[in-house]
């Protein structure tokens, strides 16, 4: 078997991703665009949801995973007295209401009591959870449901203010990884005695990443790799401590709960630490250099 040949590209570009399109054709457009294969994004985005996107180009691919773990920050409109089979505008309506039109302050409160810190949520079938092997949204599109266990999620902000439409109301939501902002908005028409489903997705944040990061598609913009770990601590050692890191050697940990970026004198980016044990961390990702 031929050995796959290594990146030569590297590097962060974050998106706003346009409607109409997965995160995988996102994905596959810079591919081309850039001539690189090995491109990885930081959390998906449902097909007609708009907002940042974080995708790492070569190497920059291999630190998407603490990406992925940043909170995020959505707007999203949540239209009341209807029902879909995807929890949102782009599904079949399965069930209508006969529902007054929600006060905002009674909404609120509704929310600050059951949907604010560590909850319960079940992810909707069009999700990419992977049950018995497969994804849950190939099996919905098979026309097949299973059952979904309850998965925690935290969710630090959750507001919501009218619109001109007194059915709809407008949500910001800042949440932790995992996080299904469809399903906030059908399980608040629940809570409310009826039904929702949201439109108008669109997330503003992924960690540091705001809409003002942003490139498009069209005209990708390749930042340096130390981009992807400017919302870390970051850690700048010496020669003689850059030759541990690079022999792969624990080191006493540093302020707060980490991961650190180590840099060199440079501001090279050399390796990424985690909180090991007793007090120290290890690498778990290097790049090399001095």
């Amino acid at each position: 078997m031929a050995r796959r040949k290594p990146p030569t590209v590297h590097g962060l570009v974050v998106v706003d991703k346009p409607a109409g399109m997965t995160s995988h054709d996102a994905v596959a457009q810079l591919r081309r665009s850039l001539s690189e294969k090995r491109i990885g994004h930081a959390g998906t985005l449902d097909p007609d949801a708009t907002g940042v996107l974080v995708v790492g180009v070569g190497n920059a691919t291999r630190l998407m995973r603490f990406l992925s773990d940043m909170d995020k920050q959505y707007i999203a409109q949540i239209v009341f007295g209807s029902e879909t089979d995807t929890l949102d505008s782009a599904g079949m309506t399965t069930k209508t209401y006969e529902m007054s039109a929600p006060d905002v302050v009674e909404t609120q409160r509704v929310i600050d009591a059951k949907f604010i810190g560590d909850i319960l949520q079940i992810p909707p079938m069009v999700s990419a959870i992977r049950v018995d092997g497969k994804r849950l949204h190939q099996l919905a599109r098979e026309g097949v449901e299973v059952d979904r266990a309850p998965r925690p999620v935290h969710v630090h902000q959750f507001t919501v203010s009218a619109t001109a439409d007194p059915m709809v109301l407008q949500a910001s939501v800042r949440c932790g990884s995992g996080t299904y902002i469809r399903s906030l908005g059908a399980d608040l028409g629940q809570a409310l005695g009826g039904g929702a489903h949201i439109r108008a997705l669109r997330r503003t944040s992924v960690g540091p990443f705001v809409l003002a990061d942003t490139c498009t598609l069209a005209e990708p913009f390749l930042h340096d790799v130390l981009m992807a770990v400017r919302g870390m601590q970051q850690v700048t050692l010496d020669s003689d401590g850059i030759d541990n890191v690079l022999y792969g050697r624990p080191l006493p940990s540093w302020e707060g709960d980490g991961p650190w970026a180590i840099l060199n004198v440079n501001g090279d980016l050399i390796a990424v630490y985690e909180r090991w044990k007793n007090d120290m961390a290890k690498p778990t990702v290097v790049f090399g250099g001095r």
